[in-house]
């Protein structure tokens, strides 16, 4: 019998006296059993996750969570400076600031690995050059690759790691994202550091969640990062001196003739 309903969603829906999220009773059966990392992953996936999703995600999103004055935090500061009566709206201007050149690299990193797992094994070392080559070609950098901080290397990356092959990490796309950065190595005449968001879409493959989900998983951790440096700038405000910093360092010059 068809569905009456084709269209409808399966995770949440209330009446008066029940909120049912993914089959379960909200109140009765998650709130106090459910940390909010499982909660996260239930609600994702539709079903409970396992111990090593679990650890995964929750390293994944302290690792993310914070990472000083990136631009970010400056949006965000800077427009709660603006309009202190739209906390959201400061929120959502960081979060717009989260992308494909500061932390949002991770999903496309995780879409290069996915490619490379794909191929057979015998020909996964072959996939990764190819695919170096062509960012190459296209004058586009690696996603995951380089850092204008940890120039030398990231600290996150091996401590990632370390949790991925503690909880039982098969190890396919740790070795996938191995073979990339030899690709990168091969292709430039010298290695360039893999960064945070090569290790978290290593890792997040590993824990199998869909990689279309890792950015969501950036932008969670960071949204709560940014509640920090709001509570901060209310009691410590240092958006004022952003700008005037903005003004002395850019200043303006009248367009020559």
């Amino acid at each position: 019998m068809a569905d009456p309903n084709p269209t409808h969603t399966e995770i949440c829906g209330a009446t008066p006296d029940r909120i049912e999220v993914r089959g379960r009773d909200l109140v009765h059966e998650l709130v106090g059993k459910l940390t909010f990392t499982q909660m996260f992953l239930f609600h994702l996936l539709g079903r409970d996750p396992t111990p090593m999703q679990t650890a995964i995600t929750d390293a994944v999103l302290v690792c993310i969570m914070e990472h000083g004055l990136v631009p970010s935090t400056v949006a965000a500061r800077l427009t709660w400076l603006g309009a202190p009566d739209s906390y959201q709206g400061a929120v959502a201007a960081g979060l717009l600031g989260v992308g494909d050149r500061f932390a949002g690299t991770a999903s496309r990193c995780a879409e290069l690995l996915d490619r490379i797992v794909a191929r057979p094994a015998a020909e996964r070392e072959s996939e990764a050059r190819a695919l170096v080559e062509a960012l190459r070609r296209e004058r586009k950098p690696v996603p995951g690759f380089g850092h204008p901080t940890h120039k030398g290397a990231d600290p996150r990356v091996p401590r990632l790691i370390e949790i991925a092959r503690g909880q039982g990490a098969s190890g396919e796309y740790l070795a996938a994202l191995t073979l990339l950065a030899a690709a990168i190595e091969r292709t430039l005449g010298r290695p360039l550091p893999m960064n945070v968001s090569a290790a978290i879409a290593a890792v997040v493959r590993e824990a199998q969640l869909p990689a279309q989900a890792v950015r969501g998983l950036i932008l969670t951790a960071r949204c709560a990062g940014i509640v920090g440096h709001l509570l901060e700038e209310s009691e410590r405000p240092a958006a004022q001196a952003m700008w005037e910093a903005a003004e002395r360092e850019v200043p303006y010059r009248a367009p020559s003739a």
